[in-house]
């Protein structure tokens, strides 16, 4: 721990980080409110009988989170280890190996999500067929309030594609050992490598609603709960998770990722 993360409690520290996690993953976070340096967590729910597949890009917050469980029992009933690695295709019970199993219609089946449709009300004559819905698109600010920076340089080998999860951000070209830099002032919450598919990933807090990734590094130049500036080297370009020496860099508005293309200056 650097001498700038010395103020930030542990139990705050590992709070921000699994909020940053969860984000990253995409995920709606189990945390339900913060005080002060404790979260509250809602108690996990299991589904007896049931499983969920690994698909790539997930995390163990995502799937715990998505499922009612809390992510410490999700580990534990299947018997993984902190930092929570886990690969695409792999099965993951939803329930502890012990216990009684009450009567439900998920048992030994896999869990999907379904959306359920509301049954018409018959009028005179012919039925009336339904009126479809538009979906609400989610907003995303025009601006985050602050300037962004590149972090790093070289070309843009890959561009940001709404809705594929192998597409979140983008991808600069470049060397290894060459510098990647903050790309706006923060925080670090995360440094480390136990998401699937990133490598060696940093992640940066702007302001309640903004993170940054920093992914496939060679090397990590900062710690968690250290303070970073606007340019300031924070990590080695590398190839960890990746074909080539690159970065992937991703911008997260309240944990849902966005095109950083919108928040870039132009080159």
């Amino acid at each position: 721990m650097t001498e700038r993360s010395k103020g930030i409690s542990t139990e705050a520290r590992i709070a921000i980080v699994v909020l940053a996690i969860a984000a990253i993953g995409g995920c709606s976070s189990r945390v339900i409110r913060e005080s002060g340096t404790a979260s509250v967590v809602q108690p996990s729910k299991p589904k007896y009988g049931a499983t969920a597949v690994v698909r790539r890009g997930d995390t163990l917050y995502r799937i715990a989170s998505s499922n009612g469980i809390a992510v410490r029992d999700l580990a534990a009933w299947n018997g993984i280890a902190e930092p929570y690695t886990i690969q695409p295709g792999q099965r993951l019970k939803l329930y502890p190996a012990t216990g009684s199993r009450p009567s439900t219609s998920t048992a030994g089946t896999t869990v999907t999500s379904k959306s359920a449709t509301p049954p018409r009300t018959p009028t005179s004559g012919k039925p009336k067929p339904a009126t479809p819905v538009a979906p609400v698109a989610p907003s995303i600010p025009s601006s985050s309030g602050f300037n962004w920076r590149w972090p790093a340089d070289g070309d843009l080998i890959g561009r940001y594609v709404a809705g594929d999860p192998t597409k979140q951000g983008v991808d600069i070209a470049g060397n290894g050992g060459a510098a990647v830099r903050a790309a706006a002032d923060g925080v670090v919450v995360y440094s480390g490598s136990g998401l699937v598919g990133y490598g060696e990933l940093v992640i940066i807090k702007h302001s309640e609603q903004w993170l940054s990734a920093y992914g496939h590094n060679r090397s990590r130049l900062v710690n968690e709960g250290q303070l970073v500036k606007a340019g300031e080297q924070i990590a080695e370009m590398g190839r960890s998770g990746a074909a080539r020496d690159m970065l992937h860099f991703e911008v997260r508005y309240n944990g849902k990722p966005v095109d950083p293309l919108l928040y870039l200056p132009r080159r």
